[in-house]
């Protein structure tokens, strides 16, 4: 990745940017990092007391997660298809039927050499 960025830059690019394009490697850990961040509200909630206000600021703190996922899942799957050439909008499919294209995107590769969308995989354009 460019040496020019913060690593909290690249982290925030990553995770919320729509410029630039990712690997299948890149995709496919940042997607399970997503995955494990919904993961821990839920756990938190089943180790609080029933009807706690413990439970309840767990529950509020996955609706949070969710909704962040489903953003960051966004970004990163319209920079794995921007590898392949195509728009970010193509992206919105996924949240219908994600997880098919989630692991079709992790193994496939994308175009080589530099497309419309940058230059190489694996950094902001």
């Amino acid at each position: 990745m460019q040496g020019t960025r913060s690593n909290s830059q690249l982290f925030g690019w990553l995770f919320f940017g729509l410029s630039g394009r990712i690997s299948p490697a890149v995709y496919f850990l940042a997607g399970l990092l997503v995955f494990v961040m919904q993961l821990f509200p839920i756990y938190r909630i089943m180790l609080a007391p029933e009807g706690s206000a413990a439970a309840q600021g767990w529950g509020l703190a996955f609706l949070a997660a969710v909704l962040v996922a489903a953003w960051a899942n966004f970004a990163l799957t319209g920079k794995r298809l921007h590898d392949f050439g195509k728009p970010a909008g193509w992206a919105a499919v996924t949240l219908i039927v994600g997880f098919i294209v989630f692991i079709v995107l992790s193994f496939v590769k994308g175009d080589a050499g530099p497309n419309q969308y940058g230059q190489r995989t694996n950094a902001p354009a």
